[in-house]
């Protein structure tokens, strides 16, 4: 084996990747404080080609140095929306056909083993803050919680890599590669 070079990564240019269709999916985040954190979504949501993504309340937004750190430039290649109230953007979703899901430790929480999105079906998941996670009242208004199985001591995980895992498991099963 021998490590691939970028130039035999096939990267879509900006222009290509907005002309590219997109993996149905809307990453939310509810007022996420942290600015890596939020680059770092921006560049798992360019890797999986995802619609777009809501920065809701308190969470910044791009052009910001700290976001271009760790979002390597898919802040300019993604589609994303600034919302004040998180509830709205759910309620508004799900008005446009999405099913929205929190990603929450929460009573009567799905699995993440469990969650299969069929192919092509649209779905938005919501993100919460660092220390409160997702706001009781956007889970409320939600059509579920999904929770990530964990095993150790600190049953929580950064928002990044939460958001890791979970899009790239919607966008597998809405994708059909599994």
């Amino acid at each position: 084996m021998r490590k691939l070079r970028n130039k035999e990564l096939n990267r879509l240019s900006v222009e290509e990747f907005k002309e590219t269709e997109k993996t149905p999916v809307i990453a939310i985040l509810d007022n996420v404080r942290s600015l890596n954190n939020v680059g770092s979504v921006f560049r798992t949501s360019d890797a999986l080609c995802l619609e777009e993504i809501y920065l809701c309340g308190i969470t910044p937004t791009p052009p910001h140095n700290d976001i271009h750190k760790t979002a390597l430039g898919a802040e300019d290649s993604m589609n994303w929306s600034y919302h004040e109230d998180t509830n709205k953007s759910v309620v508004d979703l799900q008005a446009e056909g999405y099913k929205v899901y929190c990603v929450e430790q929460a009573r009567g929480s799905t699995s993440l083993l469990d969650f299969k999105p069929q192919i092509n079906e649209k779905i938005a998941l919501v993100f919460g803050n660092e220390v409160k996670g997702v706001q009781q009242a956007v889970i409320d208004s939600s059509d579920g919680c999904i929770e990530i199985p964990q095993f150790g001591t600190k049953h929580s995980l950064n928002i990044s890599v939460s958001a890791g895992i979970v899009l790239w498991e919607a966008a597998k099963w809405i994708r059909g590669l599994v």
